[in-house]
């Protein structure tokens, strides 16, 4: 372990044969090994306690253990734990399709499940490509996509991601996309323009995590970015997807982000929250037009796509029951309320040397900073005050679970004080 104690036999057998994530395996600090989970805490195996201050990556949206999702699950594990959606169906996805079409703005109403959120972009670009094959029209195969944006780590993720973050490696190896500057301004509205002017008849769609983009340093950019998109989009007979997998079911202060532009996508994706952070589970939804362009006697118009897990039933009857929660319990208005405690939490942090920038949006706190020379470092001061945080980049974030008491969201920001305070 980081501190040098010894871990449970199960972590000292299998640590040597595990492949972690975004780890570099040799220099890396060893993980914390967690025996349980509680609320919004996560209990170590040797018995300490962390408050989860990114809801395992933006995940546990109701906290951990939620009796009425774990309800739900154990329930539906009685009866069916899995079944294949090839030929067969059954009523946990077909409850889930109709609640999320209702929840979603617009003629938002096809549901295609997935596994994970990379999976959700890859159906989306396939879909919005075959979209134009099956109405006879050839050469759309480019998206635009933006600087500063993530979408996952598959190759069809990875392409429309910022080649200028972690996959950056694989320039060369991935289909070639159009990645340029949001339209925040007047200049870069200009220069989509006359991108799209120019090569609109190569392109299937465009793709954006609205209001924030995530995992590419959580920059944040106003409601009036998506609707210069849904113009463009419009204008040019381009497809528009938004990916909301983080932005998606109340994160951003509205239940799905387009809701605060007043703007409905044509393909929108789904995931990480969907479930309360229980289970794998992802979606992708799309647009009746969208769905019509499939709608064929001709069966190569199909879309040939089907993870062997999709539709898995724990999942939805995590997801149904994540749902219900959103119904039931106050989750925009607590929201709402972090919000104005991450604001005012982190605005000390602006007076500490080397930050750039505190910014909050919904339950997304950030400071930015100049650097941070050894991440792993900082991670284990976190962890030090009793507060797991993982920082990235140059970026220090909060995405705490919606039922996170005022207490605990108070010692996460008082950690994030004093971590970067004595830095």
């Amino acid at each position: 372990m980081a501190d040098g104690t010894k871990g449970p036999d199960w972590y000292q057998a299998g640590l040597d044969h595990v492949w972690l994530p975004y780890a570099q395996m040799k220099t890396a600090r060893p993980p914390l090994p967690v025996a349980r989970t509680e609320g919004c805490r996560i209990v170590l195996a040797d018995g300490r306690v962390l408050i989860d201050g990114i809801a395992s990556w933006w995940t546990a949206c109701h906290g951990y253990n939620h009796p009425h999702v774990r309800a739900a699950v154990e329930r539906q594990l009685a009866l069916m734990p899995h079944v294949m959606l090839g030929g067969l169906v059954h009523e946990q996805p077909l409850a889930l399709a109709r609640r999320l079409a209702a929840l979603l703005p617009g003629d938002l109403d096809r549901v295609f499940f997935a596994d994970s959120g990379s999976v959700a972009v890859e159906v989306a670009m396939k879909m919005a490509v075959q979209y134009w094959l099956n109405r006879g029209i050839r050469g759309r195969t480019q998206f635009v996509a933006f600087k500063g944006g993530y979408h996952g780590d598959t190759s069809g993720a990875m392409a429309v991601s910022d080649e200028a973050g972690m996959h950056g490696m694989f320039r060369g190896l991935l289909p070639e996309q159009l990645v340029v500057d949001l339209p925040t301004d007047e200049a870069r509205t200009e220069a989509l323009t006359k991108l799209l002017e120019s090569r609109a008849e190569r392109i299937a769609g465009i793709i954006v995590e609205p209001l924030v983009q995530g995992a590419g340093g959580m920059l944040f950019h106003e409601p009036v970015v998506l609707q210069r998109l849904r113009r463009m989009a419009d204008r040019y007979d381009l497809l528009l997807i938004f990916d909301e997998i983080f932005t998606g079911f109340g994160r951003t202060g509205t239940m799905f982000a387009c809701e605060q532009a007043d703007v409905v996508p044509d393909i929108i994706t789904l995931g990480k929250a969907l479930t309360g952070g229980t289970l794998p589970l992802a979606a992708t939804v799309a647009r009746r037009h969208v769905f019509d362009a499939f709608w064929s006697d001709d069966p190569k118009h199909a879309l040939m796509h089907g993870p062997t897990f999709m539709a898995n039933a724990l999942a939805c009857a995590a997801a149904n029951a994540s749902l219900d929660l959103f119904a039931l319990e106050p989750r925009l208005e607590e929201v709402r309320m972090i919000s104005e405690d991450l604001a005012a939490g982190l605005a000390p942090c602006r007076s500490i040397p080397g930050v750039k920038e505190v910014r909050v949006k919904g339950a997304i706190g950030v400071v930015e900073l100049e650097q941070i020379a050894e991440l792993d470092a900082m991670r284990a001061r976190f962890v030090e005050e009793g507060v797991f945080i993982r920082p990235f980049g140059n970026i220090v974030y909060l995405s705490p679970p919606f039922t996170v008491a005022a207490g605990e969201l108070d010692r996460l920001t008082g950690a994030v004080k004093t971590v970067l305070g004595g830095r």
